[in-house]
């Protein structure tokens, strides 16, 4: 029975060819997107998730109140570990180690730059990395030791064996390879290729050594006896600071190693969401691609009752039972799904590569998993009977004695039904063109929005090795002054495009008492306000002369709102027990998240704290090839051991809407996939419309209608549900997007714009689909429809 079944499914596809291509293309572009959001859905899901026990795991934050709000962060105090360790209950292990940074490393005259973390040894308890060579229980515990991963250990000493073998860090320390591990996944919050013992941090960074509950510099990892225990050992950790730091109102929470990556968006000290958002978007759109592609079977399928009638009523009066005919209509529809299936497959192979170009990362399909082959072929047998469950229901209730005496099936059910599955089709594809509009919109406003500074012919070179010497940095400014490829150099304490360091621990005259505002600090270098092209609202800036300054501080204008100062200049400021004097105002520049309102901040000479970058603007008057060309030369005479390692400030500050490019780039792209898919399905149900009209549309002609007048009768139709499509699908997208926008300080107001232009797409799309079809029926000869009557 099911090779009889098998062979007429196999005549059926063949003899109806142009059906058959347009549901396998449909479904196959279909599937081809559902499986490449969910590859990379799967691979945001396992951040993190390769460690034996990281589901006792837990990264430690603050939460500390400022500013009439509570700030949450990953960075702790270096005692914290030790103490959670020894007196949380339910702690099995707590580690603390720096955040990965850039550090040199030299072997014989080979020098590499590399991402290193300094840890102690609970640090590989907790992350249980596959050591390759070396001891696990005793790595860490010593202070010149180190620990590469394998292609880290290959790239500097080639095919010797590493273990022993003496590396250089930073010119400076001598240390041993102890251990090798297997590469650091990807998908991995903490990458690095190099791991030191936390002595060897202690031993090069003095503040190191002192048990310092107020500064919070380090990572703080802790490990759980027992999941039972969190409620406990979270309650006991959010009293940490009281206990050991008398007035510190800080409090710390453990937050899951396994929702670091996907939940880092914090509200009043709880954790609210973050990239999670966006992979429920793209698991929405996954499933509503797979469902447009189920759509057009069914409407095809449907489409075509009447030149199966005769089949079915043929093989009913032989005795076929409905549910022989429903087998062999669902046998059709996954037949053609496997199909579609492996040639989405194909689809998925030529297109990864872009995709990962695109999203720099590597998705790779992995065959030889268990997991993968359950998942497609749930996949394939969801999309093979979700496609063919309505069709086969349809075609196998027709009566065999209507058909076969040639009686019109009353198909209105099937007609009303068929509209329906359009008009869903066509909501979301009008949904998609708003959301993507609106999605487009926000991220031009807030990529277009004054910055407070000039961003364009800004570079930032980042200080290493001598160049952190005074001496060295003002020779540099010198000669890139005098080189004529800098037109105005600066120092500054941080990127200028990325987080910098907090303090509350600012006073001022009329401050009330137990008010607490958190200060971004930065150290700047003189002609800061000239080089980055921002504005001196009041005063002045630092001089170059430092004993000038050996105690000032400059202001931004947010600090100066919040702290109400009416005359700011000259304003007594302390921080700390020290006593400083505020000797200018800065205009408010974006440092941080462009979304959101510029914090407070407070300015010192750079000198007190040490520099890391030199912000150059590049003189406009040279070609800038050769500027840069004499900045690396000038920069490698100063500091010949280290590569030069120097960005351009617009470029980096880009990467503050790489979540938002990425969200936009791929609705785009597979939202045209969605309603390119929906064009097949509106394609095929044109040409089916068109043939079964024929001898009206003959009969119209000869009557004489025009090609015009055949063109808007077959589009009529089709233009009424694209209307009530977007109806529905306004209210829809309206909810959807000002949910979206909700999250951003700085936002776009919804406009018309974008639901006029899903109006006139929907409507332009629709249009040109039948046309396509009905052009051809309109030209036709009348008498070819019409000689046989």
């Amino acid at each position: 029975m099911f090779k009889l079944n098998f062979k007429i499914a196999l005549r059926n596809l063949w003899k109806n060819k142009g059906f058959t291509f347009i549901n396998l293309g449909g479904l196959a572009i279909g599937l081809a997107s559902c499986m490449i959001l969910l590859l990379y859905v799967a691979y945001e899901w396992s951040y993190d998730k390769q460690f034996t026990d990281v589901d006792k795991t837990y990264v430690v934050y603050q939460n500390d109140s400022a500013n009439g709000k509570i700030y949450s962060w990953a960075w702790t105090p270096n005692v914290m570990a030790r103490d959670a360790e020894s007196n949380v209950p339910g702690v099995k292990y707590a580690s603390h180690s720096t955040y990965p940074d850039s550090r040199l490393f030299s072997f014989g005259d080979k020098k590499l730059q590399s991402r290193a973390v300094f840890a102690d040894n609970s640090f590989v308890k907790i992350l249980d990395y596959k050591f390759i060579r070396g001891n696990k229980e005793q790595a860490l515990k010593g202070v010149n030791t180190i620990i590469l991963t394998a292609s880290f250990a290959k790239k500097i000493f080639g095919n010797e064996d590493p273990i022993n073998k003496t590396l250089k860090l930073e010119n400076q320390d001598l240390l041993k390879v102890e251990a090798v591990i297997e590469d650091i996944p990807a998908n991995s919050s903490i990458m690095f290729e190099a791991l030191m013992p936390w002595g060897l941090f202690e031993k090069r960074e003095s503040w190191a050594r002192n048990p310092n509950w107020g500064s919070n510099m380090c990572l703080t990892l802790v490990q759980l006896n027992d999941n039972k225990l969190f409620p406990e050992a979270n309650r006991f950790m959010n009293g940490i600071y009281k206990r050991n730091d008398n007035g510190n109102t800080a409090e710390a929470l453990l937050h899951p190693l396994t929702k670091w990556h996907l939940y880092s968006d914090f509200e009043n000290g709880k954790s609210v969401g973050g990239k999670i958002e966006q992979l429920k978007i793209f698991l929405l759109l996954a499933f509503c691609i797979l469902l447009i592609a189920c759509v057009n079977f069914m409407n095809l399928s449907t489409a075509r009752s009447e030149r199966r009638s005769k089949e079915v009523g043929i093989r009913k009066a032989i005795g076929s039972t409905r549910k022989s005919l429903i087998g062999q209509f669902l046998l059709e529809s996954v037949f053609i799904t496997f199909i579609s299936t492996v040639l989405a497959l194909v689809l998925v192979e030529v297109s990864l590569p872009y995709f990962n170009n695109l999203l720099k990362i590597d998705l790779q399909v992995d065959y030889n998993s268990i997991t993968f082959w359950l998942t497609l072929l749930s996949l394939m047998l969801f999309t093979g009977f979700a496609a063919g469950s309505y069709p086969a229901l349809y075609l196998s209730s027709f009566e065999p004695i209507k058909v076969l005496k040639g009686l019109k099936i009353k198909s209105d059910s099937s007609v009303s039904i068929r509209k329906v599955l359009v008009v869903f089709q066509f909501v979301f594809a009008a949904c998609l063109i708003v959301c993507t509009t609106v999605i487009y919109q926000q991220l031009r406003y807030v990529q277009n929005k004054p910055i407070g500074y000039d961003r364009s012919n800004l570079i930032q070179i980042a200080v290493k090795g001598k160049m952190a010497e005074s001496s060295k940095l003002e020779l540099l400014k010198t000669q890139l002054l005098k080189s004529g490829a800098a037109s105005d150099v600066t120092f500054f304490s941080k990127s200028i495009t990325e987080d910098g360091n907090n303090t509350t621990d600012i006073s001022w005259e009329g401050k009330t008492r137990g008010e607490s505002i958190l200060f971004n600090n930065r150290g700047i270098g003189s002609d800061f306000i000239k080089t980055i092209g921002t504005e001196l609202v009041g005063g002045r800036e630092f001089s170059a002369i430092a004993q000038n300054d050996s105690n000032s501080v400059m202001l931004n204008e947010a600090a100066v709102k919040m702290m109400r100062l009416k005359n700011p200049v000259g304003a007594t400021i302390y921080w700390g027990d020290m006593k400083f004097t505020n000797v200018g105002v800065v205009k408010d520049f974006v440092v941080e998240s462009a979304y959101q309102k510029v914090s407070p901040m407070i300015f010192y000479p750079s000198y007190r704290d040490g520099t890391a970058v030199v912000i150059t603007r590049l003189n406009p008057n040279q070609n800038i090839s050769t500027s840069l060309e004499k900045i690396d030369a000038l920069v490698k005479q100063i500091e010949p051991d280290y590569p030069v390692s120097r960005k351009f400030v617009d470029e980096s500050f880009e990467l503050k809407f790489r979540n938002e490019k990425l969200l936009g780039t791929l609705s785009n792209w597979f939202g045209g996939f969605a309603v390119f898919i929906s064009c097949l399905g509106l394609l095929g149900l044109a040409l089916f419309m068109a043939e079964q009209r024929k001898k009206e549309i003959s009969i119209r002609k000869v009557l004489g209608a025009s090609t015009t007048n055949i063109l808007t009768l077959l589009n009529r139709d089709f233009i009424k549900l694209v209307a009530i499509a977007n109806l529905i699908a306004f209210p829809l997208a309206y909810i959807i997007i000002n949910k979206w926008l909700a999250g951003y300080e700085y936002r776009i107001s919804i406009s018309a714009l974008p639901f006029i232009l899903a109006i006139v797409l929907s409507v332009l799309i629709a249009v040109l689909t039948v046309s396509i079809q009905s052009v051809k029926v309109a030209k036709a000869n009348p008498v070819d429809a019409l000689k046989y009557e």
